[in-house]
């Protein structure tokens, strides 16, 4: 009995499809469309296919089709770009980004903090935020005569007051200062550092720590010449020029704005 041997095609390669490399239409691609022997550059991808434009600058467009262009003489299947993915565009705070925002008429509500300085991290955070619910933040230069302030302001339903205050910790002239105020329509709230710009994350302005300055002495005037920074001038214009959002903040500080613009804005 004889036995036949026949040879598998597929098993030496022949006959095997040849597999066809897929590029993206990135504009500058040189490509050549077979056909025509026209080649020429990607200029755009448009709904009716691909723009090329040659050396001479003439441009036409081809469709986009399987194996329907050449690269170095061999054939490819150009393919549009993918999609940019499309998301929400996020402020500085972390909130949905209003595009094309006209700031809303300033409420009878405020949001009152120590310092210009304070006022300045605030606005650079919290800014967009503002105007959008139109809200006005105000700085105090201190809070040694609050309750004048607040009893000349006149809180109502539709006049809340949010404050703002450095050193918010149990046993302190601010603590009690804060609870002499509060009411229905006051809120005041704070962060446990000594100053607004210790509520910045060290790393952010480049330094291992904050330090510690000893009682009596001014807090800024004392942490520049720490760090050799200047006059305190100098220091906020280094501290606040590295801020760019709420990550570089610490979250009491965080925290606590959020709670006033809640309040001044009726938010549950």
């Amino acid at each position: 009995m004889r036995t036949h041997r026949y040879s598998d095609p597929l098993a030496s390669g022949a006959g095997r499809r040849k597999e066809i490399p897929t590029v993206t239409a990135e504009p500058g691609l040189v490509v050549e469309d077979p056909a025509s022997g026209f080649c020429g550059a990607v200029i755009s991808v448009g709904k009716d296919g691909a723009v090329l434009e040659d050396g001479k600058g003439r441009r036409r467009i081809f469709p986009l089709k399987p194996a329907g262009f050449l690269i170095d003489g061999k054939p490819v299947t150009m393919v549009r770009p993918a999609a940019p993915k499309v998301g929400p565009v996020r402020s500085a705070s972390g909130s949905v980004r209003v595009e094309g925002l006209r700031a809303r008429t300033a409420r009878g509500s405020r949001i009152w903090v120590e310092g210009i300085h304070d006022a300045a991290l605030v606005e650079q955070v919290w800014g967009h935020d503002l105007r959008v619910e139109g809200v006005v933040v105000e700085p105090l230069h201190g809070i040694d005569d609050l309750a004048g302030a607040v009893a000349e302001f006149g809180p109502g339903p539709d006049r809340r007051l949010g404050v703002l205050v450095d050193h918010l910790v149990a046993g302190t002239k601010e603590t009690r200062t804060a609870a002499s105020v509060a009411g229905p329509h006051v809120l005041v709230t704070g962060h446990p550092y000594v100053d607004v710009w210790q509520a910045v994350r060290p790393s952010v302005v480049r330094i291992p720590r904050w330090p510690e300055i000893p009682m009596g002495t001014d807090w800024k005037t004392g942490v520049c010449e720490a760090l050799g920074w200047g006059e305190p001038a100098d220091g906020a214009r280094r501290v606040l020029g590295a801020v760019r959002g709420f990550r570089d903040l610490e979250t009491p500080l965080i925290t606590a704005v959020e709670q006033l613009i809640d309040f001044v804005t009726g938010a549950p």
